[in-house]
């Protein structure tokens, strides 16, 4: 794509997201001059102080909301992959290639880690594994409140939940255990600090052993909603129809 091409559909998804914006309060606003009845326009001095007042408060968050357009944008090529992936294979298809490639972890674990490792990553094989199924089923489900709430979350964790529970008893990983300490004390600083629930959880937990399970754990459900929403606000804005 050329830099004038690129332009013209930053331009282009930009206007969209401000019009989706609009028609939350305002009829007709999106894509609307294809329509008999065009683009609403307010009438009353009333209507038009409001409209222009929500076209402003429209900006600020729209140029929030782009960077989370970009990443759904991106989240859907992948997530349309794996619809077509699920859709080829079935939901026990998913089950059984999700079975061999955590399998091969864990015949991985056997070799290299204690005994107790060994059994440690063959659980949480065993729970992704379940969690790729149930992803694969809610997706294949269909609704798309249902494929966010579900679908993504238990995608995350499938993802997870296997390589970081190997990083407890391999020293080979051990980076992902100091990049966990870092990101925890980021989180517990700088956004789970109202309310008091960093020292909470400061006080009560420590990140060790199932505390860095757990940790991951609540990071992949709410990434996978918000990879949800992300894609969800990607669709709403450009229709999949209109990449092809």
């Amino acid at each position: 794509m050329s830099d004038g091409g690129l332009v013209e559909g930053i331009k282009i998804d930009v206007v969209r997201l401000h019009e989706t914006w609009m028609e939350l309060v305002f009829p007709r606003q999106r894509t609307a001059v294809h329509s008999v009845l065009g683009k609403w326009q307010p009438r009353t001095q009333g209507d038009k102080i409001k409209y222009r007042l929500w076209m402003a408060l429209g900006v600020p968050i729209v140029a929030l909301l782009y960077p989370l357009l970009l990443v759904g944008f991106a989240a859907r090529f992948n997530a349309s992959r794996f619809d077509s992936a699920t859709t080829r294979l079935g939901v026990i298809g998913v089950v059984v290639l999700a079975a061999v490639l955590w399998g091969l972890l864990t015949a991985l674990a056997r070799v290299r880690l204690s005994f107790d490792g060994f059994v440690a990553v063959g659980a949480a094989s065993v729970v992704a594994v379940v969690s790729a199924g149930l992803a694969a089923g809610f997706t294949r489900l269909g609704g798309r409140g249902t494929t966010v709430v579900f679908a993504y979350p238990f995608a995350m964790n499938a993802i997870f939940l296997p390589p970081v529970v190997a990083a407890l008893y391999d020293p080979s990983l051990s980076g992902v255990l100091e990049g966990s300490e870092e990101l925890a004390i980021y989180l517990l600083d700088n956004v789970l600090f109202v309310g008091g629930l960093n020292e909470f959880l400061r006080n009560n937990y420590s990140l060790e052993g199932i505390g860095v399970v757990l940790m991951w754990v609540g990071i992949a459900t709410p990434l996978g909603w918000l990879l949800g929403c992300t894609v969800t606000l990607a669709d709403l804005v450009r229709p999949r129809s209109d990449d092809d």
